[in-house]
């Protein structure tokens, strides 16, 4: 830890160097410590620490939804956590996975390029053995997919890519597409080796089978939104609320709810004596009802209008009078306990 000078200290410090005994390039020397950041030019930083931290929290989501979506679809104890977000070159994201793997090539409409999703080859057999019946066992083959299998994984890839699309809805209206499934890394050259990539790496677990699943996106396919991949944008993003799109949206699915209506002549208090006494052709008399009042018009047992008895042809109907204000149920709530008490 750096020492503090004190006035007195600082004092003579300056009168040692006025008179001539302590030189001033010493002094500087002394006090002042270069600090020397390595940089290197092959491999350049592309993404700050706020993006890469940024990424990390959009893909924890992600992470999320997989999981859910791959329970249910596998009917098995999934996990999926992101282990680690990093910037690398293409080259050595190639070299790092093993060939034979699966290798989705994904189209990130409206962004220009592709991104690749790598899924290890102990998890994607795990996968098809779970979809063809099997126990999930882990396995540890190292094959190229058959035609059969092929197609399995795509479904489950497409899947996938709905969670992706869901996770990037708070940066952009991103739609994700698969294109082709490559089982040699050196098929799916998207970049050039030395173009700077994003690697997120997701730790995922089926059953007794662990793996991992890498998403490998290129600095140019992201580098028109690199603005937005901040952790002020991404919070401000999700407080922003509902948008227009998002009412409406819900307003059509409100529209199609099902609801019952109903319509209450009038209400009488008996004791459950004089219920258990009524027989047929009984005339119970309504209290304060007569046949000029209105009816009461409810929707799910809730009072909405008052309304008046008629015919429309040979069906019976109510015209719809003045609305009922709602009492609030948390009003009733209150006002009860005040009762009780």
């Amino acid at each position: 830890m750096t020492d503090i000078l004190s006035q007195d200290e600082i004092d003579q410090l300056l009168s040692a160097i006025s008179s001539g005994e302590l030189p001033a390039e010493e002094f500087t020397q002394q006090t002042e410590q270069k600090k020397v950041k390595i940089y290197d030019f092959k491999r350049p930083d592309k993404f700050s620490k706020d993006q890469i931290r940024t990424v990390q929290m959009m893909h924890e989501t992600f992470s999320r939804l997989t999981t859910t979506a791959l329970s249910a679809k596998l009917r098995s104890m999934v996990g999926v956590h992101v282990t680690s977000v990093d910037q690398l070159t293409y080259e050595e994201f190639i070299r790092s996975i093993p060939n034979p793997t699966t290798l989705a090539l994904i189209n990130m409409d409206p962004l220009k390029g592709n991104a690749i999703l790598e899924i290890d080859p102990v998890i994607t057999f795990t996968v098809i053995d779970r979809l063809f019946g099997g126990a999930g066992e882990h396995f540890k083959i190292s094959r190229e997919l058959t035609d059969i299998e092929m197609s399995v994984i795509e479904g489950v890839i497409v899947q996938i890519l709905n969670n992706l699309r869901e996770a990037w809805a708070t940066v952009i209206d991103l739609r994700p597409r698969l294109g082709t499934i490559e089982t040699n890394p050196q098929f799916a050259q998207i970049v050039p080796p030395s173009e700077m990539v994003m690697l997120i790496t997701l730790e995922t677990k089926i059953g007794e089978s662990e793996g991992m699943m890498n998403l490998c996106i290129p600095y140019i396919t992201i580098e028109p939104i690199i603005a937005k991949l901040s952790a002020q944008y991404w919070f401000s993003s999700i407080r922003r609320g509902e948008t227009d799109a998002n009412k409406t949206i819900i307003q059509d699915r409100l529209e199609q709810v099902q609801v019952s209506i109903s319509v209450e002549v009038g209400t009488i208090h008996l004791s459950f004596n004089d219920v258990l006494q009524i027989k047929k052709g009984d005339i119970i008399k309504l209290n304060n009802t007569t046949i000029r009042d209105d009816f009461t018009f409810k929707v799910e047992d809730r009072p909405k209008y008052k309304c008046r008895p008629g015919r429309v042809g040979s069906r019976l109907a109510v015209q719809i009078g003045e609305a009922i204000e709602d009492t609030p149920d948390e009003f009733l709530i209150t006002t009860r306990s005040q009762e009780d008490y």
